[in-house]
C-alpha cells in the first residue's frame, strides 16, 4: 500500500524591520529561549559557516519535547533551512525553512514552512501534531515581531546579570544541591514549597512558592533542563507581575582545588505593571533595581546553603 506523504504547511507574518535584521536574530538560535515562548534551551553541538547542529528544549501542546535538528544557512538567500535529525515521538519526521522575504528597506514577509510526518502514519498522532506546529507557529511569529519591532533584546527593558561564589566542595555535591530542588523546603528558608517532576531524565518542572522579606509568598514555575555536574539551564513560564521573561542557568566549574558556581538571570521587564507594584513614581530604572534586588537576594541565598552542604560533604 502507499504511504501517505508528508503534511505540508506555512505560516507567515510582516512586520516593520529589515530583512537582513530578521535573519541575523533567527540565525542567532541559542538567543530563542528569550524571544519564543515555546523554546526552552539550545545547545549548539556542532557549528561551521553554512550549517549547525543544535539540541532544542520546548514545549508542544503542553508537553516538554526535546531533538536534535541540523540547519543550513543561506545568508544571501535570506533563508535558513532545518530537519530534526532525531525527532520526539509522536513526530516520525520534521524540517521546514524560515524565509525572509524583503517588502521594503524597513518591512519583510517572513514565511515558516513545516513538512512532517506521524509515527505509523496515526491520524491521531498526526492531529497532535498539526495542533503543535499551528500553535508554536503563530506563537514564535507573533513573538519575533514583537521582538524586532520593539528592540526589546537591546532595550532597556532587558537586563543581564550573575552572581559566582566559590565552593571548597567537589561540582558532584554543589550540583546535586541545585538539581534536588524537591528538598528546598527543608533546605532554603526563602522556599515555601516545591512541586518537582521529571519524567524525561534531566528535564524538569518546577513550581515553587518563594517568600519575601515581607512575608508574602508568589508562585513561579519553571522548565530546567539539566547537564550534570556542569550546568542547569532554566525558563520561568509562571512569571511574577514585573516580568516578562526571566531565563537563567546554574553553572559549576572545577578552579583550584574547589567549584566556581554562579547563578546568571536574563531578565524583560513589564513596564505596564511597574507603577501597580512599586508606586506612581516609579520607572524603568527602579523596577530594575528591585527585580534584580529580589532575584540576586535568592540566588545568593541559594549559593550560600549549597556552599554549606558541599563543604559538609566528605572529599
Amino acid at each position: 500500500m502507499t504511504q501517505p506523504g508528508p503534511r505540508t504547511v506555512e505560516h507567515e507574518i510582516t512586520l516593520s524591520a529589515p530583512a537582513r535584521t530578521v535573519y541575523q536574530l533567527l540565525a542567532q538560535v541559542t538567543n530563542w529561549p528569550r524571544i519564543f515562548p515555546p523554546t526552552l534551551h539550545v545547545e549548539q553541538l556542532e557549528a561551521d559557516q553554512h550549517s549547525e547542529r543544535i539540541h532544542i528544549w520546548a514545549t508542544a501542546n503542553g508537553e516538554p519535547k526535546n531533538w536534535t535538528s541540523r540547519r543550513t544557512l543561506d545568508p544571501e538567500g535570506l533563508r535558513i533551512d532545518f530537519r530534526q535529525e532525531i525527532s520526539a515521538p509522536p513526530v516520525a519526521s520534521m524540517g521546514g525553512a524560515w524565509v525572509i522575504e524583503p517588502l521594503s528597506a524597513t518591512r519583510s514577509r517572513i514565511r515558516l514552512l513545516h513538512d512532517y510526518r506521524a509515527i505509523d502514519d496515526d491520524p491521531d498522532k498526526l492531529h497532535w501534531i498539526d495542533r503543535a506546529v499551528d500553535h508554536n507557529s503563530r506563537q514564535e511569529l507573533a513573538a519575533l515581531k514583537t521582538n524586532v519591532e520593539a528592540d526589546q533584546a537591546a532595550g532597556e527593558w532587558t537586563f543581564s546579570f550573575e552572581d559566582t561564589i566559590h565552593i571548597n566542595g567537589t561540582t558532584a555535591d554543589v550540583y546535586d544541591f541545585i538539581n534536588q530542588a524537591h528538598l528546598w523546603p527543608q533546605r532554603l528558608p526563602h522556599v515555601a514549597e516545591v512541586d518537582l517532576t521529571e519524567t524525561t531524565p534531566g528535564l524538569q518542572h518546577l513550581t515553587m512558592q518563594t517568600k519575601a522579606k515581607d512575608g508574602s509568598t508568589h508562585t513561579t514555575a519553571s522548565y530546567r533542563v539539566c547537564f550534570p555536574h556542569r550546568q542547569i539551564a532554566y525558563k520561568q513560564t509562571t512569571l511574577p507581575a514585573l516580568m516578562t521573561l526571566h531565563t537563567g542557568r546554574w553553572t559549576f566549574q572545577e578552579h583550584g582545588s574547589g567549584v566556581r558556581a554562579t547563578s546568571q538571570h536574563t531578565v524583560v521587564l513589564n513596564p505596564a505593571n511597574i507603577t501597580a507594584v512599586l508606586g506612581p513614581n516609579a520607572g524603568i530604572p527602579q523596577a530594575t533595581d528591585y527585580v534584580r534586588g529580589a532575584l540576586s537576594t535568592n540566588s545568593r541565598a541559594t549559593l550560600g546553603h549549597a556552599k554549606d552542604y558541599a563543604e559538609a560533604r566528605p572529599r
